[in-house]
């Protein structure tokens, strides 16, 4: 026997699963029954376009039968698919692979319904079978191969691999129950979940079991006293419809029958946000089936992730791994393309460049553009989607340079208009004084420190709302790149100037005279450390703070470089000081150099931290701040 251990990650996710932890068990059936029907598509794919395969299967059919053995205490299902070699079944059973088992353990809250809902979202659905099974047997042949596999595990940290003899290419899982599952062979419980999770599996399923059938006595018999014989018969029936759901006309399909589909194409055991069905006629014929998850896919963020649509032609499974056939900022979305103009035997490489696809692409990211906008209509579900996709959306901003305008009706910004309320940017114009013509915005890391900012003191003295970006990593990259919004252009307030005061020309004049002396000392003191030190009347209550040049280009370059994952260099920021704050006025008519060189780099320091800035040099912070300190008393 060849034994192998699980992976770390894995061996945890079993113990959760052998231990019960899930409230909806029955699930196991659904996730099977998927994999089943997946594997079946990519052979059928293999017969139609490969010749070698072709010859193999001339009159081959593709189905899932599922055993129900009340004796045995076992429930087994078995596909003709494309099966599993020894790589195949290390790989998608034995490690982590694509599932994202490790975020999903570490996810884990220990509530069991919530915990149920996240098998959908890490993709770990085959591990759902230890909810139920003592042990479990994989023994699969793949095509194409004449050497078939037996994969064995209990669950508890390792597993056995062995050639085996298999006749017929494809996956048998034998499942032995644990003693408080046995309702998972009676033919009832099992038909129902079929019905269900997969009833518009586009392959029959077939349910297999024995069932003791009472013999039917004539009236002769009956009064002659014979006693009707008791014997065991093999039944076997088709559990679902088998019907490709998005070929059928609307008009034939409640939400309930998108909702079942939606799970087992997902593997999610909630209900999507919303589904839009489509068929297009005209020069292209195709027809869409898209959904839109309630919570973002765990991988969303992760250079490697799986793409949700499968690409058809005229029913026949063509792929699932395509990140084309969606542009990357809907990798959210699930659902289904059938396209009835592609050749079957389509590659990947002619996928990319292929017209077709293309205008399905284009007419597709339309469609569902146009539903997220009709959903922005119901402000509780927008509100939900938006906690889970503005930033895919922002994204969209940036790449697609097509649908720039409608995205930016969709995108939702904090702003200091109101705590914990998204604003779109129709509604910011709508706030705005007549005579405010850019939206102002700021970006930073984190919400509060951005709120507390020294430089929207101006803008809430001039009742201006601006727009609060915590999410740097990308709004750094987008919201420049953005230009304007309906001819209102974006200004970033820490490089562009202050909002209008009702200081004259004369008296700015003055005031910067006045305080010349000073600044020129600032300036000498800092040296390098500031680009410029400048009189600000943008303050009203903090003494300084700091804004970056808008003419350098160094900084113009830094968040693109910064995206690119570049090392950016370091640019000095300019200094402003409010001549109305009393530090600022004490310090100008101060004649000790050492308090000026203390307050001084004080005055950098804090604005800077005020920004959620680094500081050089903390300790000599402390050690000024101290100094200053002991002089109050």
């Amino acid at each position: 026997m060849a034994k192998h251990q699980f992976q770390t990650e894995v061996g945890q996710l079993l113990h959760l699963m052998t231990h019960s932890l899930y409230s909806n068990k029955e699930i196991f059936i659904r996730e099977l029954v998927s994999n089943a029907s997946d594997a079946i598509d990519k052979l059928n794919y293999l017969i139609l376009t490969d010749d070698k395969i072709k010859s193999q299967f001339e009159n081959w059919k593709g189905e899932i039968n599922i055993k129900l053995d009340k004796e045995d205490n076992s429930i087994t299902i078995a596909d003709n698919g494309i099966g599993m070699n020894e790589e195949d079944l290390i790989s998608s059973i034995g490690t982590i692979a694509k599932s994202g088992t490790k975020s999903f353990v570490e996810a884990m809250t220990g509530d069991a319904k919530k915990d149920s809902n996240l098998i959908g979202q890490f993709g770990v659905g085959f591990y759902s079978v230890f909810m139920v099974a003592s042990s479990v047997d994989v023994i699969s042949k793949k095509a194409g191969e004449e050497q078939a596999y037996k994969w064995s595990s209990d669950g508890s940290g390792e597993y056995d691999l062995n050639p085996v003899i298999k006749d017929e290419v494809g996956t048998v899982i034998y499942i032995k129950l644990k003693e408080d599952a046995s309702e998972y062979h009676d033919v009832h419980r099992v038909k129902h979940i079929i019905e269900t999770y997969s009833n518009h599996i586009a392959y029959p399923i077939y349910l297999n079991y024995s069932e003791e059938v009472t013999e039917e006595l004539s009236e002769e018999d009956k009064k002659a006293g014979k006693e009707p014989e008791k014997k065991i018969e093999k039944k076997r029936e088709k559990a679902n419809e088998a019907t490709a759901l998005w070929i059928q006309p609307k008009s034939k399909l409640e939400k309930e029958d998108y909702y079942e589909f939606y799970k087992s194409i997902s593997h999610d055991s909630e209900d999507p946000l919303l589904y839009v069905h489509t068929k297009a006629e005209g020069v292209t014929e195709y027809t869409t089936l898209f959904y839109i998850p309630k919570k973002a896919p765990m991988d969303m963020y992760r250079v490697d992730y799986q793409p949700g649509v499968k690409l058809y032609v005229k029913r026949v499974f063509i792929t699932d791994d395509d990140k084309e056939l969606l542009p990357s900022y809907l990798r959210f979305v699930r659902g289904i393309i059938d396209s009835e103009d592609l050749p079957l035997n389509v590659s990947r490489e002619i996928l990319q460049e292929n017209k077709i696809l293309a205008n399905i692409r284009q007419g597709s990211v339309k469609k569902i553009l146009g539903e997220i906008k009709k959903l922005s209509k119901d402000d509780e579900k927008y509100t939900q989607f938006i906690a889970e996709y503005n930033r895919p959306l922002k994204e969209g901003v940036y790449q697609d340079f097509t649908n720039k305008e409608l995205l930016l009706e969709l995108v939702r910004y904090k702003s200091t208009n109101e705590v914990g309320v998204a604003t779109s940017l129709a509604q910011y114009k709508e706030r705005a004084s007549s005579d405010q013509k850019a939206i102002y915005y700021i970006i930073g890391e984190d919400e509060q420190v951005l709120r507390n900012s020294p430089l929207l003191e101006a803008y809430k003295k001039n009742n201006i709302e601006v727009l609060i970006l915590d999410d740097k990593e990308i709004d750094e990259v987008v919201t420049p790149s953005i230009g304007a919004y309906q001819d209102w252009e974006f200004k970033d307030i820490t490089a562009c100037e202050a909002p209008k005061t009702e200081q004259s020309e004369e008296e700015k004049k003055e005031v910067e005279e006045k305080f010349k002396s000073i600044v020129e000392k600032i300036q000498n003191t800092l040296g390098e450390a500031v680009k410029e030190v400048r009189i600000t009347n943008r303050l009203s209550e903090s003494p300084s703070c700091v804004v970056k040049d808008a003419n350098d280009p160094m900084a113009q370059m830094a968040s693109m470089m910064r995206a690119m994952g570049q090392e950016v260099p370091e640019s000095a920021p300019i200094l402003e000081i409010n001549p109305d704050h009393e530090i600022v006025k004490k310090l100008n008519g101060c004649s000790d150099d050492s308090m000026i060189e203390t307050i001084s780099w004080l005055l950098l320091d804090q604005a800077k931290m005020a920004e959620g800035m680094d500081i050089k040099d903390p300790i000599a912070f402390t050690k000024r701040l101290n100094a200053v300190m002991q002089k109050a008393f």
